[in-house]
């Protein structure tokens, strides 16, 4: 019974996401971005995420001062905690994930960077494809959908997202939104 629960859990995430991103892709599902302070959107994917980390005793750290940007909240909020959830799954016990803000000109960013098994050169650019597993975390959790939809959730926002990543050194998620 918790085999097929588990299985039944992974299919309703995978067809959640795959409308998510018809409708992002349709223009059925439109963003509505307004100026917004980010540090409680982190504290909430912060808290979000605290118990899957403390699981694995992987210490995470928030070093941020208030910042505005422009965003839509909801679609915000589950793109920065997949980020951090994969974070924490590619991340091994007793590791660490921060946090940080930097405001620029036009965007305000936030670098979400992990102690994990870090992603190699050549498949940066195609972590955020549709259905691109590298073949390294074949065996673990996931379709390959989350990076793919946090690009498309940002560019419908005039954000966009970047990846700086070694293998074996972890990597460091960027995401630009505009600023307020």
């Amino acid at each position: 019974m918790e085999a097929l629960n588990q299985q039944t859990e992974k299919l309703n995430f995978l067809i959640s996401s795959l409308v998510k991103i018809s409708r992002l892709e349709t223009g059925v599902l439109a963003l509505c971005p307004s100026a917004a302070s980010i540090r409680p959107l982190l504290e909430d994917a912060v808290a979000q995420i605290a118990p899957k980390a403390a699981d694995k005793q992987i210490l995470l750290n928030l070093e941020a001062q208030d910042m505005f940007a422009c965003f839509d909240r909801k679609w915000i909020s589950e793109a920065i905690y997949n980020i951090l959830d994969n974070a924490v799954k590619y991340t091994p016990a007793g590791g660490n994930i921060s946090i940080t803000l930097l405001h620029t000109e036009l965007f305000v960013r936030i670098a979400i960077k992990d102690s994990g098994i870090g992603i190699c050169e050549e498949e940066t650019a195609k972590i955020f494809t549709r259905f691109y597993r590298s073949p390294q975390v074949s065996d673990s959790e996931g379709v390959g959908i989350g990076l793919f939809l946090e690009r498309e959730i940002l560019a419908k926002e005039n954000g966009y997202i970047k990846v700086q990543s070694e293998a074996g050194h972890g990597s460091t998620f960027f995401i630009y939104l505009p600023a307020a």
